[in-house]
């Protein structure tokens, strides 16, 4: 009874594909004000606390200068040393305060020169964007040849729920489609892994839509305290596999990919 409630009030909000609907300055404004709300009342969480920490820290000897887009207050890269972009002013303002590099901005139009970096982090951001092409352009466009570039996506558009539309998504991927996708933009999948801090009970899912669309205050406080410490606690260490991984059934998949050489289609200096 519970969960028909709380996905009714989800929808009264952001009806099934209303995201996919938005035109591209509706889409950015209704993620900066989901991440404006989420961030306000964060805490940072260390880049050391998250599964992909082994991962990153494999990467960071041949990686002095990194790139991480759309971080919020959950950095998968360390704070010192990295360069930070996100449309969210509060979380701009606290990584600025952990004494970051942050600057406001959109993935889709980077802010620094051609392969400025040998490492950029993309999580959780590409399928928030109406201009995937010009996301993907971007990050390519940045990151050297040879360079590493992490990126979660998520899957199947046959997957699609309340959930996606809530959180601001525009759309999920197709294997196969985002395969020839990262082809055109010269990545190539070096490793994956099965990702995601989703409940998988969309009983829970429902709970927490319902308690930040009725409770925000409580739920925030509940989530900084107890449900992302929880999560912290239980994640799944990754298992990164070479190429790509099988996907049925896969709800995000975290991507290891190495930029091809080859100068960029659109190539432009950014002016110090």
């Amino acid at each position: 009874m519970f969960r028909s409630k709380a996905a009714q009030s989800a929808s009264a909000i952001t009806p099934h594909t209303a995201s996919q609907a938005l035109t591209e300055r509706e889409l950015l404004d209704k993620n900066r004000s989901y991440y404006d709300m989420l961030w306000s009342d964060a805490r940072l969480v260390e880049a050391e606390r998250f599964n992909t920490w082994p991962l990153v820290q494999s990467l960071l000897p041949t990686a002095a200068h990194r790139l991480e887009v759309a971080p919020g207050l959950r950095p998968r890269l360390p704070i010192e040393g990295t360069h930070f972009l996100d449309i969210s002013a509060p979380a701009i303002a606290k990584l600025r305060g952990r004494g970051a590099q942050a600057v406001l901005g959109k993935v889709t139009c980077l802010p620094f020169a051609d392969s400025s970096f040998d490492l950029v982090c993309a999580f959780d951001i590409i399928e928030h964007v109406d201009d995937d092409e010009g996301a993907f352009s971007e990050v390519s466009r940045t990151v050297k040849p040879g360079g590493a570039i992490l990126v979660s996506i998520p899957l199947h558009p046959a997957l699609w729920t309340s959930f996606d539309d809530f959180v601001g998504h525009k759309r999920r991927y197709d294997p196969s489609q985002l395969m020839a996708k990262l082809a055109r933009h010269r990545l190539t999948v070096e490793r994956s892994a099965v990702f995601g801090m989703q409940p998988r009970s969309s009983r829970l899912v429902d709970l927490g839509m319902w308690w930040l669309l009725n409770h925000r205050e409580r739920a925030m406080w509940w989530y900084n305290r107890v449900i992302m410490q929880l999560g912290l606690l239980f994640q799944k260490r990754l298992r990164l596999q070479s190429g790509m991984i099988a996907t049925d059934g896969v709800d995000e998949v975290l991507l290891v990919c190495r930029k091809q050489d080859g100068r960029s289609p659109g190539a432009r200096q950014i002016p110090t």
